[in-house]
């Protein structure tokens, strides 16, 4: 593994970005109704890059959050009257807003997240395409119109805002996934509430002051951008339980998605879940080695390996296995490991001391069960990387069936599998509990096909000589089983956002009864 020099310091660059941002050392970490507070405990951020402070957030006291939500609900009542035409200007300045600060926000979500560079501003630029996208779509909020049994009746459907969308989100894409909610949801006639990961406030607290101004800016109550700062045990857990909260958006773990999915059912509200991914990638005989091994490096090296979307399992033919493997050693010797902000870097730190034990045991369980490691598979110790949270990207020889290889760890650790059949290799994909993400590499066009089909890949997203992360925001994002089931984004996922109306007008004289049915005289 290679390690590129350190660029500029860290403090330089945080006292730039701060600057531009709006950030202090001490930030209020509440926003509602157009005012910046914070009452409760004291966040400590430091960065994954080095463990050098950055900044302290205050986070909510529970006052503070009702404080929040009865700001948002209250912007809603006005925000759902105004022309989604309207609302979708909004949304389009928050873009240019984006854009012009495009650089300073990317290199903070690395400051913060430890994230290489290009990803943290290729996040950004997530933001400001997800924002283009809502534009357009606020002109374009459409329903249907129904046949109906009855003359003189007209019967329609129709789509109205649905409320306060809370928004939980994961430290791994700390300001995408909530553009792709907020920006929607925006559109859609809702307000949101958002709950960023404890483990990335400052860049919440950088977007939500970003979206004050240009709700001010729009003569528009900014508290259609509300923002509560706090961990899930107390923010998390008042944000779920809230029946002002219509929609709860929330990203993570299938652990948290699975209490977040409860606590939400018993009030009987909604709940988007975006949860854990154990995605694998089908190499064939036939394949591109070629582009195979440039979309199996990027997906399992890429962020560390702390992506949902990562690649996480290798499944190749046995003809091609050695060849393969080879490759990729090759490809994993030429990772260069180190600072996030140094454009020569491809692989930052994990986010923190947490993530690096988590790496270190998923890698003992796998040796115990009888895994080979092939590379990688420690921490870095070296003196460019003491202070930070680096680790080794690794690949291992394993057995789908291990509960190890069943388990998502987020972390850049890549299980190795062969198999015979193409009907072996769909089984393989589709023997973990999640369902996000799947790709096959192949020339065969029946393959292709096959792992497309209904008896093919069981994810949500699934790919042809592409590999498992880099998803579109023209198609919706999400997957089955573990992974939640729910929708974000592109295609028709805006419907999440809104509630569902039936009418019908009866614009004749009479009253026919449905079905039929006479009723009197």
């Amino acid at each position: 593994m290679k390690t590129p020099k350190n660029p500029q310091s860290l403090k330089a660059v945080a006292g730039e970005i701060f600057a531009k941002l709006g950030l202090k050392t001490t930030n209020a970490g509440v926003f509602a109704g157009g005012e910046w507070f914070g009452s409760g405990p004291v966040i400590e951020k430091r960065s994954p890059i080095d463990g050098s402070p950055l900044a302290r957030v205050t986070a909510a006291t529970q006052a503070d959050y009702d404080r929040a939500a009865g700001a948002a609900q209250r912007a809603f009542l006005a925000w759902r009257d105004v022309p989604a035409p309207k609302r979708g200007e909004v949304v389009r300045r928050l873009g240019e807003a984006l854009r012009r600060h495009q650089q300073e926000l990317g290199r903070l979500v690395t400051l913060e997240t430890g994230k290489i560079l290009a990803e943290g501003i290729g996040e950004v630029q997530e933001m400001i395409d997800i924002c283009d996208f809502a534009t357009g779509l606020s002109r374009q909020l459409h329903g249907a119109t129904i046949a109906s049994e009855r003359p003189g009746h007209r019967m329609m459907e129709q789509w109205h805002p649905l409320g306060v969308v809370g928004v939980i989100s994961a430290f791994n894409f700390p300001v995408a996934v909530w553009a792709w909610n907020a920006a929607l949801a925006i559109v859609c006639g809702d307000a949101v509430l958002w709950k960023p990961s404890e483990k990335a406030p400052l860049t919440a607290i950088a977007c939500t002051k970003l979206a004050e101004r240009v709700a001010r800016e729009c003569g528009v109550d900014p508290g259609i951008f509300s923002l509560v700062c706090g961990d899930g045990a107390t923010a998390g857990e008042w944000l779920a339980a809230d029946k002002r909260v219509a929609l709860v958006s929330a990203t993570g773990s299938t652990r948290m998605g699975r209490h977040v999915a409860e606590v939400v059912a018993k009030r009987l509200g909604r709940s988007l879940l975006e949860l854990g991914g154990n995605n694998a990638v089908v190499v064939t005989h036939s394949a591109d080695l070629k582009l195979a091994v440039r979309a199996i490096v990027f997906g399992a090296v890429g962020t560390a390996g702390q992506r949902c979307t990562t690649t996480r399992r290798l499944i190749v033919h046995e003809a091609i296995e050695t060849k393969l493997v080879k490759a990729l050693l090759d490809a994993y010797a030429q990772v260069k490991i180190g600072n996030p902000l140094d454009p020569a870097t491809l692989m930052g730190p994990l986010i923190d001391y947490v993530a690096v034990e988590n790496f270190t045991n998923t890698v003992a369980a796998a040796k115990q069960h009888g895994g080979r490691v092939l590379c990688g598979g420690k921490r870095l110790t070296s003196p460019a990387h003491a202070e930070g949270f680096y680790v080794m990207p690794t690949i291992i020889e394993a057995q789908n069936a291990w509960a190890v290889v069943q388990h998502e760890t987020f972390a850049p650790i890549l299980y190795v599998m062969t198999y015979r059949t193409l009907e072996e290799a769909i089984a393989l994909n589709n023997g973990v509990p999640q369902g996000l993400s799947a790709a096959i590499f192949t020339n065969d066009l029946r393959e292709a096909e096959i792992f497309l089909a209904a008896r093919g890949s069981d994810c949500g997203i699934t790919n042809v000589n592409l590999g498992t992360s880099g998803a579109e925001i023209g198609g919706a994002f999400g997957g089955e089983k573990d992974t939640g089931g729910g929708r974000e984004s592109g295609s028709d996922a805006w419907k999440a956002y809104m509630r569902r109306q039936t009418a019908t007008v009866n614009y004749s004289r009479e009253l026919p009864l449905a079905q039929g049915i006479e009723f009197g005289s």
